[in-house]
Formats: structure tokens, sequence, C-alpha cells
């Protein structure tokens, strides 16, 4: 067990930290979404899809939608194709592949309500099935042009995170430090951070995990416009106080970080986390400067290829009291 469970930590256990603690494994998953599986719930009822298509990466949300269309028109065609190519005007019969390929487009453009006129249905059932796509395809329509609305308005902090933490000197003692920076030309000002940690510990032969709230070199700033290293200084009243190389390796802990700030532009505010766990905390270890100033000296070049970028240093001895 690490030195700092051995003495009397000062600060005390928190309560609000939205997880219980007989919890277990990753709390914020590294895209800061919390790492929890909900059961009872039917499938249906259990995910929302308008928050699902909104999170997807733009790769992601594009193929769905080029796949969504395809299948539709291909169902369609289908049904179209059972009914009889005969109740369609303008089909190609050469051979059966040529009339799905001409039934399949007259279901895109159906679907899409271009309507060239070249192919037209013909009798009761094409017409009522042309109708329900044609009435299918506006709702369809609607519903992707909201969810692109939806995604492109959203207001969001666009910030990265670097992918580990660090134990290096700070202020005679030693600090935890991380570091974070806008990657998109938006303006956020007004800047919090709040950093809490979970620590696994065995109380009567039994696993509990215990959350503090970390105090923060520096919580606030008024203008988030280059990279911000946030430090938690591990002094007497540090959780982490008495931690060794091994004690950060071997003790089960996730650093949590909750970011908010104002973004000018969406006249709003935009919150994001992440989290480190044991492995991504790295002792010994410096950022090393990401910025520097242009050739000419007219502005400053914030690299973002830096984020990760850590030297080691030559820590200090820490000295056991009795």
């Amino acid at each position: 067990m690490a030195r700092g469970f051995r003495k009397r930590i000062r600060q005390k256990n928190t309560e609000n930290s939205g997880f219980g603690a007989s919890a277990s494994g990753r709390f914020i998953k590294k895209d800061g979404l919390p790492n929890v599986e909900r059961k009872g719930v039917n499938i249906l009822n259990r995910f929302s899809w308008y928050h699902t298509m909104l999170d997807l990466s733009t790769v992601q949300f594009l193929t769905y939608l080029v796949t969504a269309y395809i299948v539709i028109n291909l169902i369609f065609a289908f049904i179209y194709y059972l009914i009889g190519v005969e109740h369609l005007t303008g089909i190609d019969k050469s051979d059966p592949l040529n009339e799905f390929i001409d039934v399949f487009f007259f279901s895109s453009q159906t679907f899409t309500t271009v309507g060239y006129g070249r192919i037209a249905p013909v009798g009761f059932m094409a017409s009522l099935v042309a109708t329900f796509e044609a009435f299918l395809g506006l709702l369809t329509f609607a519903i992707a042009t909201g969810l692109f609305y939806g995604r492109f308005s959203r207001p969001r902090a666009y910030l990265r995170f670097s992918d580990v933490a660090v134990i290096a000197p700070f202020q005679e003692v030693t600090g935890l430090m991380f570091r974070l920076a806008p990657y998109k030309n938006n303006a956020l000002t007004s800047a919090e951070v709040v950093v809490s940690t979970a620590i696994e510990v065995s109380e009567n032969g039994e696993s509990k995990t215990n959350f503090y709230t970390l105090k923060t070199h520096l919580n606030h700033i008024n203008t988030l416009a280059l990279n911000w290293t946030v430090v938690h200084k591990i002094d007497e009243d540090s959780p982490f106080y008495g931690f060794t190389e091994d004690d950060f390796k071997n003790t089960p802990i996730e650093i949590i970080v909750h970011v908010r700030a104002f973004d000018e532009v969406y006249s709003n505010t935009v919150v994001q986390r992440s989290s480190y766990v044991s492995k991504e905390i790295t002792y010994g270890a410096k950022f090393i400067p990401m910025y520097y100033p242009a050739k000419d000296n007219a502005f400053t070049v914030l690299d973002l290829d830096k984020i990760n970028e850590y030297k080691a240093v030559e820590m200090p001895i820490l000295v056991e009291e009795e």
C-alpha cells in the first residue's frame, strides 16, 4: 500500500463524484463519455438515436446516410420488381439486369421526388408504392437535414488533451500535470477546470473506490488561446502525497478531468471531459513547450503535434517521515 494511505490524508473523500464506491473499471472514457453499460431497458429505449447520430464522426455519419439511401432504394426496387416491370413504363426489357437497374434508378428518383418522367408507374399497386416512397423520402430528407444542421450548429469545445499525464518536479515537491489545447479557430474564454481522482483501495479484504477532488495550481484562465498545462501540487493535502513511482504504476488510479469554457461565436458554454488511468501516467517526466514565436515574430505558433511530447527529468528524493 502506498505511503500516502498509511498517513492521515487531510482531504476528505468526496461524495459528489457521480459514481458509487463499488463502481469498477474506467469511469470516463477518453472521449469523455461515461464508461457505463445500462441493462434492464430494451435496446430501442437504451440508446438515443439522435444523440448517436450527432456523436458519430463525419465519415461514419456520411457512411450511414449513403448506406441507408442505397438500402432503402434496393428494398423499393425489389418491391417494384415483384409487382412486375410491366407496371412501369419506359423500362429497358432487354434483360433482367437492365430491368432491375432501371427499377432501382426509378426508385431513387421517386424517393428524392425528382421524377424525370422517362419511367412512370402504371396501375394501382405500383402507383401506391410510388406514393408511399415519395412520402417516405420527404420525411427522410427532412430528418437528414435536421441532423446536418444539428451537427453543424452544435456547440463544442474542440479541445485536444494530451494522451498522458506526467509527474514532474513542482515548487520544491512534485506535481501531477496534463495539458490541453484548442485545435480549431474558435475563441474560448473564462475556461475552468475541475479535476478529481478515483483511487481503489482495499479495506477489510474488500476493494473500494475513494473519490477525491484535486486542487489545481490554476483552475481558471481568462482566455484559452494556447495550450493549458493543468497542475495538481502533490503536497500533504494531496491524496497522492507519499506516492512513489511504483505506487502510481500499481495502484488503480483514474484522473477525471472536466473543462468548461465560454465560446464567443456560439455565445454558449461548452464542456469537454477526459480521463487518465494509471498506465497513462508517466513518472519523472516534463512536457516540452508546444508553442513558439513565428520567424518574423508576427504571431505565435501552437504546434499541436507536440502536445504529447515530454522529456525525462530527475525527481526529488522522497524522505520517509517517522
